[in-house]
């Protein structure tokens, strides 16, 4: 190893729901991890995208949301100390004569394990934000691109930016908790689901939610707390929406980033796997989760579940050989017990 290198076993690149039980299957076989994530926090796309929205199909959990989905999994694998490296990518990557690989982030980390995993999901998400006057200004003050807590928004006045399903199912779960709601979009038509669009045009109909067919063209109010925003409407006047919060929901910008520089087999934006072992063709790389491909693959949680699973097995025995892996249930397996504290 390295004297400037931090020593692990396995370095996870991505910290959503799939790299969180990685580290659980990992745990539970004595492998150390290290996780790496662009984000400044665990979850992924089920933090990033639908905190507080109910996911369905989980394995025994008939209803969960994502931000509980991520506490939980936190919960289950606190017992095996993972260590996270949060707002950097993991860069670069070189293989040592050691036959470890050496994964250099953004910020300059240095990390050496003989397995790496790929688990980044379809990338990095990055909200696209708008070209607002001086956005920069109010961003993490008044401007959020999304819901982290509800209750934030309780009795206050929001303006929502948007018409695809995100800001329209976002109206909907806010607009019982706000002073007042007013969506920005603009055109007539939406990006969104018929049902989502009809609960909508209910609302507005019903009055409680306003609705302005335009663009914003300015940001009001002192020291990043907005007051209002301007509005150039379609029919060309322009109109003051006061606001104490605006939530823009422009989409997302997704990107392999540097991992598509790291010379493993791509189909597109995602790596190609050997189902047996969720191998990438670059010995000690493995990938699991959205990001990876192969014939049949179903985009779920769940099946990044197994992936994981199957993928740890597979990197241990190749990763060392010369040890004794644990397996068995959590039920009866001793060893495994001890590792879980129970």
């Amino acid at each position: 190893m390295s004297e400037q290198s931090i020593e692990t076993d396995m370095i996870i690149v991505g910290a959503g729901p799939v790299g969180l039980f990685a580290v659980f299957e990992a745990g539970l076989l004595g492998l150390k991890c290290h996780l790496i994530d662009n984000l400044d926090r665990p979850g992924g796309q089920c933090t990033e995208l639908y905190p507080e929205k109910p996911i369905y199909d989980i394995p025994a959990r008939p209803k969960v949301t994502g931000q509980e989905l991520i506490d939980d999994l936190l919960k289950q694998i606190s017992p095996f100390d993972p260590v996270f490296h949060f707002n950097q990518q993991a860069q670069k990557m070189k293989k040592l004569a050691n036959n470890n690989w050496q994964m250099t982030t953004s910020q300059g980390e240095v990390i050496e394990a003989p397995i790496v995993v790929v688990a980044a999901g379809a990338g990095s998400f990055v909200p696209k934000k708008p070209k607002y006057p001086d956005l920069e200004v109010y961003e993490e003050k008044s401007i959020d691109y999304a819901v982290y807590k509800m209750n934030k928004y309780k009795d206050k006045e929001l303006v929502i930016v948007g018409g695809g399903d995100s800001a329209l199912d976002w109206v909907m779960g806010l607009e019982p908790l706000a002073k007042k709601i007013t969506l920005v979009h603009r055109r007539e038509g939406f990006r969104s689901s018929p049902d989502s669009e009809a609960q909508f045009k209910k609302l507005v109909a019903d009055g409680r939610v306003d609705f302005v067919m335009g663009n914003v063209k300015a940001l009001n109010g002192p020291e990043g707390q907005l007051t209002s925003v301007g509005v150039e409407t379609t029919d060309g006047d322009f109109v003051e929406i006061d606001c104490d919060y605006m939530l823009p929901f422009m989409g997302l910008k997704i990107s392999l980033g540097p991992i598509a520089e790291w010379g493993l087999n791509l189909d597109k934006k995602h790596v190609e796997v050997n189902t047996e072992t969720f191998a990438t063709d670059t010995q000690g790389i493995y990938a699991i989760g959205d990001v990876c491909t192969y014939p049949s693959k179903l985009k779920l949680i769940l099946t990044g579940f197994y992936e994981a699973a199957v993928m740890c097995h597979a990197a241990f025995q190749y990763a060392f050989p010369d040890r004794k892996m644990a397996t068995g249930y959590t039920t009866t397996n001793t060893a495994i017990q001890e590792r879980l504290g129970v």
